[in-house]
């Protein structure tokens, strides 16, 4: 498997309009603001829209996009295994706004942190709660030994199981106005 293409906010501002731009953060983060025109494909869920996105780079190319382009380099090695091509924004969404480039945001969109803030948050939270419990009861060390222990294995393997967690929570899924996965493969299939 090959590294993905990655481009440079300017180069994909540059090309935008030959891509169909797909951006694989939870439904909250993408309804604070996203590259104009993106899809909504979560990451998670990114195997079952594998045959629309098999059609739509048929027609032209992909563009995958996150906050960071930890998720959708990622994405794009899911894709390439599938034989789909695509390419990476470098920096994701930080980076496209850093650079001055505008984010599309749904009127009344509320503000999310990032996922990566988010998982900083919780597993930071629980280390100082593991340690601060284990003054009082030495066995609530676990908590802390548990986390860090995750935060390793979430480093080699390039996974995050707390951001699958975390995403699933009631402030990062979408407004009931935003459009479902099922209407973005439809689209996809056009």
């Amino acid at each position: 498997m090959t590294t993905p293409v990655s481009l440079s906010p300017a180069q994909a501002a540059a090309r935008l309009a030959e891509f169909t731009v797909i951006d694989v953060r939870a439904p909250g983060e993408y309804a604070t603001g996203h590259v104009p025109g993106a899809l909504n494909i979560p990451l998670d869920r990114l195997d079952e829209a594998l045959p629309a996105l098999k059609s739509a780079s048929a027609r032209g190319a992909l563009l995958v996009v996150c906050a960071s382009g930890t998720r959708s380099t990622r994405a794009c090695d899911v894709l390439a295994a599938a034989d789909i091509e695509a390419a990476t924004l470098g920096g994701g969404t930080s980076a496209w706004e850093t650079a001055g480039h505008g984010l599309e945001r749904p009127e009344g969109a509320r503000t999310v942190w990032p996922m990566e803030r988010q998982v900083r948050l919780a597993a930071g939270s629980l280390v100082v709660a593991g340690l601060l419990a284990g003054l009082r009861y030495p066995a609530a060390r676990w908590l802390s030994a548990g986390v860090g222990s995750g935060l390793v294995f979430s480093a080699v393997t390039n996974t995050c199981g707390m951001a699958a967690a975390l995403s699933r929570l009631p402030h990062n899924r979408a407004p009931r106005s935003a459009a479902d996965l099922r209407t973005t493969l439809d689209a996809l299939q056009g």
